[in-house]
């Protein structure tokens, strides 16, 4: 091949290193995911690469000999020229050979039925030096589609081994693995960049350069120096300096551009060597363009996504309830048992109320992250997602979000927390971050119980045209108001927010459909329950336990004589359970979170609440659903039944107006209060986890509280 050059002794870098760390690379929708489940199975965990929210996940791969080595799943790329964070964190893993990350080897996923564009990335890569391999997957597809690949002529022409697999099957992983600890670099580079740095620049830049990287990975280095934070700023300097004094004008985009249409030229040489024989549209094409006629339709397309999200929101919401409850009130159980067995010591109470049900109040959803992230990995494994993201791009656009953004925001109906970590698909940093900023507004079940009760209280039970509750009616308003409100925050955080990386240009391959592995999904479900439960999980427990003290320790003995006080006053007036429940309610009145009811007394009696309604607001900041079991203990009701607590809140006088508490005003001020606040602290932790610190997670409370305390405010203010 004529523009195929031997490479330099610098660029076999790594030539006699034993492989201990593979790294898996290749373009989105290579199956590059699929083969790493494939060799790695449950071996493996997810973190996040330093600094950013970009997962890296690490998998041990068990080979055929006995010995094993780490695999590395690095985020699907197009190019090493990045244009998104994605991209970025791999060019700096592979370009710093003192980062923990750095590979000894790397296995470039390519789609069979698509060689072209893959062999880009692979051209690129086996410039940098590295031993590298080529793996053909989804062979299957390409022999469908009438596509024939001779491996032996493309190693030959590439200087790598090439191994062909279908990892959705199984296919090829034995012979890959026998492969991976002998993988060595190419004896070619495609795109020889040693006597372009001659000619733009002195000798002198090079030692300036990081050292032991291949001529192109320090090509690399001139293009992108500005955001490559292994670099010191002393060789950043350098290199702006040697660019402003260059002997010709250094235009980075031309030269980029010149690359491309040179590599692509050899590709184009190589495939008319080793593709034997292609016809035009096989089965699998036919199905795709069939389907994608109904799927991509403006008006049919929309209907069909809608009944999609209808059906999952109905799935989780109601496959996810009996799990749920299970956990509930199993663990309702075990706290009880704990006290009958253990009394009413401190300690039994620390491991009861504290760790007990805030260990309970993590697993409880689990369920519904479970079934979410299992309905949504078969429409990403069908290819169905892809076709969502590009369906609603150019409506989510208007409001600053990304086509990907719509499944979280329908999820967030829902829960929160899988929500927000299925935002981990928008590729776009900004766009990322503004849908997790907004998934919050939609209305989650857990507001639901407190909607009922709150919808009791404000609304009439009549019927309207002698068909339709009102309340109902109010029930589905209070969800379009979070919908509505998510969107013009959006749009403000779009307007205001700045950030680095700004909005990208909208660049998705749809693939081909295709029957979801189910191994794959287990897979995925399992991994994303574990990191909930694992790093969001210690959060939670955390506040859990914060709270119980809040509620179970007061200043001095005051809940103690309280206790004493009312006990002597109801002896032989009231039952056993009604003394207990009146106990329950003047030992939280007397604890440190009733004086922090008080305390904030005064800043929330602009919105029609007394100190009790403030108990429960702190209360049910670990979790809405809380407000109901509060409310129930300070009004000493001793049921959560919802229709139990209305009849009860209705009875309440205030004792400075001789009116009811929870008027219409009061109500319809606590519903807007907890359409918009956050009252969450799950959802808090998993937005720490995503944004890597508490910088957002403090300003989505802020936002929230804001919104929620002005709406509340204002709602009051004009009803009463």
């Amino acid at each position: 091949m004529k523009d195929a050059h031997r490479m330099s002794n610098e660029q076999k870098v790594g030539v006699k290193r034993r492989i201990r760390k593979v790294a898996l690379l290749g373009n989105p929708n290579s199956g590059k995911t699929t083969l790493f489940n494939a060799l790695t199975g449950l071996n493996q965990k997810v973190g996040n690469f330093p600094g950013v929210t970009v997962d890296k996940k690490i998998g041990i791969c068990r080979l055929t000999a006995g010995n094993q080595l780490e695999v590395l799943d690095l985020p699907g790329i197009y190019s090493l020229y990045p244009k998104s964070l994605d991209e970025q964190v791999v060019l700096e893993v592979l370009l710093n050979p003192e980062g923990k990350d750095y590979p000894d080897a790397v296995v470039v996923v390519a789609d069979a039925a698509n060689l072209k564009r893959h062999l880009l990335l692979c051209t690129q890569l086996i410039d940098l030096g590295l031993p590298i391999l080529l793996v053909l997957n989804m062979v299957d597809v390409a022999e469908k589609e009438g596509i024939s690949i001779d491996t032996e002529q493309l190693q030959q022409l590439l200087g790598i081994e090439v191994v062909a697999t279908n990892a959705r099957k199984g296919v090829g992983i034995e012979q890959l693995k026998e492969k991976l600890t002998e993988i060595k670099p190419s004896c070619r580079s495609f795109y020889d960049v040693a006597p372009l740095i001659d000619q733009y620049f002195e000798a002198s830049l090079k030692e300036n350069l990081p050292k032991g990287l291949s001529a192109y990975a320090q090509w690399l280095c001139l293009h992108l120096f500005e955001r490559l934070s292994f670099l010191t700023e002393a060789q950043k300097d350098s290199i702006q300096r040697a660019i402003l004094h260059a002997k010709e004008p250094f235009k980075a985009l031309n030269l980029q551009r010149e690359e491309v249409l040179q590599r692509y030229e050899q590709i184009d040489a190589i495939l008319a060597e080793t593709v034997l024989k292609q016809t035009k549209g096989g089965n699998y094409s036919r199905l795709t363009r069939l389907l994608d006629r109904w799927l991509l339709h403006p008006l049919a397309g929309y209907a069909t996504f809608l009944l999609v999200l209808l059906l999952i929101f109905q799935s989780v919401f109601t496959w996810a309830s009996v799990p749920m409850d299970w956990i509930d009130a199993s663990f309702s159980e075990f706290v009880n048992w704990v006290h009958l067995q253990g009394g009413d010591s401190l300690w039994v109470s620390f491991v009861a109320d504290g760790l007990l049900a805030g260990l309970g109040g993590i697993l409880v959803f689990v369920p519904q992250i479970a079934i979410l992230f299992f309905l949504l990995g078969i429409l990403e494994e069908t290819g169905y997602m892809a076709r969502v993201a590009v369906l609603m791009d150019k409506v989510m656009r208007q409001f600053g979000l990304n086509g990907r953004s719509v499944v979280p925001l329908v999820s967030g109906v829902a829960c929160a927390i899988p929500a927000i970590m299925a935002a981990r698909t928008i590729p776009n940093p900004k766009e990322r971050l503004i849908t997790m900023m907004v998934v919050p507004l939609m209305s989650c079940s857990a507001r639901l119980p407190v909607y009922t009760v709150l919808v009791a209280l404000a609304v009439p039970n009549t019927l309207l045209w002698g068909w339709l509750s009102l309340q109902g009616v109010v029930m589905l308003g209070l969800y379009l108001l979070g919908t509505l409100m998510s969107l013009l925050v959006a749009w403000l955080l779009n307007r205001f927010l700045r950030m680095e990386q700004g909005r990208s240009f909208f660049m998705l391959e749809m693939p081909l459909y295709r029957l979801p592995r189910w191994r794959n999904l287990l897979l995925t479900v399992w991994e994303k329950a574990r990191t909930f439960v694992v790093e969001a999980g210690k959060v939670i427990l955390l506040i859990s336990v914060l709270i119980w003290g809040l509620a179970s320790f007061g200043p001095g003995n005051a809940m103690e004589e309280a206790e004493r006080e009312l006990r002597r006053q109801l002896q032989g007036k009231a039952t056993d359970e009604q003394i207990e429940n009146a106990v329950a309610s003047v030992r939280l009145e007397q604890s440190y979170a009733g004086y922090l009811g008080r305390f904030i007394e005064p800043a929330i009696r602009p919105l029609g609440y007394d100190w009790k309604i403030g108990i429960a607001l702190i209360s049910s900041f670990a979790a809405r659903e809380v407000f109901v079991g509060t409310i129930s203990t300070i009004y000493s009701i001793g049921s959560e039944d919802e229709m139990t607590v209305v009849e009860r809140l209705r009875s309440e006088i205030n004792p400075h107006t001789g009116k009811p508490v929870f008027n219409l005003a009061t109500s319809v001020s606590l519903l807007l209060f907890y359409a918009f606040a956050m009252q969450c602290m799950s959802t808090m932790a998993v937005m720490y986890r995503e944004t890597h610190g508490w910088k957002y997670p403090l300003w989505q409370l802020l936002y929230m509280s804001a919104i929620a305390y002005l709406s509340a405010w204002a709602a009051y203010q004009w009803l009463s």
